[in-house]
């Protein structure tokens, strides 16, 4: 078979870090065009729904092999210091304590509040809780910096060795970035029409998974273990497990059965379960480490804070002409960064100068688009500044700027939804205290697939059909389109076929992280199932007189020459074990590059600066969609994601203890039901591109400009620092009233 040289993405932990080349082999297959599909592109109730519904599906956190321990940290109450001492034999001679281990030695440094300091394991979760507070831990506290603007202070306190390509100074282990020719941006913008000087800024966000990091390590002390792992990814455990085990690879089995969200939190065993599998490689027995919610804030990792800066000028015919822009991003003691701008939009000029700020925190990891939401809620903030400024549409005034008709198509398709022509057309001018404003925002993301999975489809001789894949589901719809892809391609309905996954005995599968398991997943399960057609056309075309390639699949019915046959009738003719057929990715049935664009209708108290959110609209497109049900679910939930980021959530640090004051669901404030607008899903048929590609995180990017926009379309106040809290608001109102 010819081969050809593709592009494909490179995601790490969950991080998209370019392209690479590959070569693949040039097969030729196709989905065929989207709208012609019995099965695909239409609304499936998910096939897990009613075991997740009734309670009966088994979580990471629902394991309790024989003789099971718990596990639990004790941790630093400090944001930076020494630990001094380290006692462990108090907390050993608790009845039913089991191993105290040290995580680090006398002498080291912690560097955020909740960062592990020993490892227990006992008979009970109280057991081992009492345990480790009877840890007697004392520390030298140390210098530390938690807050934005105290890390921007050129005497802060150095949180991580500096890197030698930033010449020894302080600013953090990250890479700075530069692009564009600062002089050239200047003398542009001395000749625009209008110009902006603005600061736009966001806290630090967690991912809330509603089961937290939990890892269970069964190993009795012999040579073959089971780790169950609530994970992004099957195959990131045996291998980091096996380490921490002494083990062979081959030897550790990942199950992952069913996961309560993840959002780009969790890749590889962590913390949790290193410490999980050393007291189980210590204890010969099996060790379950769920991390508390507390926990699960203060050290499960975060997505990056950040403070950007802009200078930017417009001319009145809507030509966006000039962007100098100052990026900050603050990943703890990690070194994430926001996207780069001027984000998705065309200027004639453009300068980026951005670099990590580290802080006493725990490093931020991937989260749901990392880097984008940050970067499009300042460049739509940024946009709709000057669109204002010029005194052109908003909206005209993005499509303008936006090279690409799919944004164009998916404005004009989204303004019609939220009533566009019915906003304010001056900012402010509403009357009594209930003001409403509309707003909008566009995002992009990459969501390609690759190769990586490999899929066995068997078919037994009473007719039953099994697709095997150690993938997992990250409860975004995997299973169901697995199903759906081998039933229409055999003519047969959903529940005519089983799904066996999260296994890594199975076939191989990558990790969700990216937006990539559909573009990876769905061209092997595919290629697998007409593998298997084509093998059981073989079998079959004897009895009904016809060619192998004249044999149809419908409708339970194999027909072909005139003559149709049972499909149950037709599987009893193969041999006792049935056939077994496997696929693997294959270029041209996954693509990469989504758009969409959210917008938002808001209303905001004047009197107590509450904004209450009436209705958002989101346009997506991906290519094939697989099941148009989960596809509305993904975008509702990224509407809803977006919302939280823009109005209520956020960590908030206290600068001089250096301590999370809201690492808890009561206080860190994600919306509810009671904050819940009309949501409106709206997928893009407009894109008829006929390639499967990922879109969920590229759902969540655009609505934060949205909302925040619609907020001083409402009120005329601008608020431009997150979350926008009634207090920003009512001091934005004050400010404005003032000028």
């Amino acid at each position: 078979m010819a081969k050809k040289r593709i592009k494909v993405p490179r995601v790490v932990n969950g991080v998209p870090m370019g392209e690479q080349e590959i070569e693949v082999e040039d097969n030729g297959a196709s989905w065929g065009p989207n709208d012609k599909h019995r099965l695909l592109n239409k609304p499936i109730k998910r096939v897990d729904g009613p075991l997740k519904t009734t309670g009966v599906a088994v979580y990471t956190q629902d394991v309790r092999p024989a003789g099971m321990l718990f596990g639990r940290f004790a941790s630093s109450p400090h944001a930076h210091a020494r630990v001094t001492k380290l006692d462990t034999a108090k907390a050993e001679r608790i009845k039913g304590v089991k191993a105290v281990l040290p995580v680090v030695k006398v002498g080291a440094e912690v560097r955020y509040e909740g960062e592990p300091v020993a490892a227990v394991a006992a008979l009970t979760p109280e057991l081992a809780e009492d345990a480790a507070r009877a840890v007697e831990i004392e520390y030298e506290v140390l210098p530390h910096v938690v807050t934005q603007d105290d890390a921007l202070k050129p005497d802060a306190p150095q949180v991580v060795p500096p890197r030698a390509d930033q010449g020894g100074k302080k600013k953090g282990g990250g890479k700075k970035q530069q692009q564009g020719t600062p002089e050239q941006v200047n003398a542009a913008l001395a000749k625009c029409d209008a110009t902006v000087e603005v600061e736009y800024r966001t806290p630090i966000l967690h991912h809330c998974c509603l089961e937290t990091h939990s890892i269970t390590a069964d190993y009795r002390g012999e040579k073959e273990a089971t780790v169950y792992a609530s994970t992004q990814g099957t195959f990131t455990i045996p291998g980091d497990s096996a380490r921490e085990l002494k083990l062979q690879q081959s030897n550790v089995t990942a199950i992952v059965q069913n996961m309560g969200g993840g959002f780009g939190s969790k890749f590889g065993i962590g913390v949790a379960g290193q410490w999980a599998c050393r007291l189980a490689k210590q204890l010969g027995a099996p060790v379950k480490m769920a991390l508390t919610r507390r926990e699960e804030f203060l050290t499960a990792g975060n997505g990056p804070g950040s403070v950007q800066k802009f200078k930017a000028g417009a001319n009145k015919d809507g030509t966006l002409v000039a962007v100098l822009a100052t990026q900050y991003s603050f990943p703890g003691i990690g070194s994430s960064q926001v996207a780069a701008q001027p984000y998705q939009y065309k200027a004639e000029h453009a300068y980026r100068d951005a670099r990590p700020v580290n802080t006493h925190e725990d490093a931020s990891v991937a989260m749901r688009a990392p880097g984008h939401p940050q970067a499009s809620f300042a460049m739509e903030s940024l946009i709709d500044e000057l669109a204002y400024k010029i005194g052109m549409d908003p909206v005209e005034f993005r499509k303008k700027n936006l090279k690409d008709p799919a944004w164009h198509r998916q404005l004009d398709t989204g303004a019609k939804a939220i009533g566009w022509d019915k906003r304010n057309p001056t900012p402010g001018k509403g009357k009594g205290p209930l003001m409403r404003g509309m707003g909008c925002g566009v995002g992009a993301w990459g969501g390609g697939g690759r190769p990586n999975c490999v899929v066995d489809v068997t078919i037994g001789q009473d007719g039953a059909v099994t697709a095997a894949v150690g993938s997992q589901d990250l409860g975004t719809g995997t299973r169901t389109y697995i199903r759906a892809i081998v039933a229409e391609e055999l003519g047969l309905e959903i529940d005519d076929v089983v799904e066996k996954i999260g296994n890594s005995t199975l076939g191989n599968a990558n990790a969700s992280g990216g937006s990539t398991t559909a573009a990876s997943l769905s061209p092997a399960v595919k290629n697998a199932a007409y593998n298997a057609r084509t093998e059981m056309s073989k079998r079959v075309a004897s009895l009904l007189g016809a060619k192998p390639d004249e044999v149809v699949f419908d409708k339970r019915q194999i027909s072909g020459n005139g003559k149709s046959v049972p499909w149950k009738q037709a599987c009893a003719a193969l041999p006792a074990g049935g056939l077994t057929a496997r696929g693997e990715w294959a270029p041209g049935l996954s693509g990469s590059g989504v758009h969409g664009a959210s917008f938002a209708e808001v209303e905001v108290d004047v009197e107590t600066g509450l904004v209450r959110v009436i209705k958002m609209a989101h346009v997506q497109d991906c290519g094939l969609p697989l099941n148009r049900l989960a596809l509305h679910s993904q975008i509702n939930g990224g509407m809803i994601q977006s919302m939280g980021m823009a109005l209520s959530e956020g960590r908030v640090m206290d600068g001089n203890l250096g301590v999370m004051l809201n690492a808890d669901f009561g206080d860190y404030k994600l919306p509810g039901m009671m904050e819940m607008p009309e949501l409106i899903p709206i997928i893009d048929d407009g894109d008829d591109r006929q390639v499967v590609i990922g879109m969920a995180e590229g759902a969540n990017v655009p609505g934060v400009g949205a909302v925040a926009n619609a907020v001083y379309n409402a009120c005329g106040a601008r608020v431009r620092e997150l979350p926008i809290t009634p207090d920003k608001v009512l001091n934005a109102l004050m400010q404005t009233q003032k000028g």
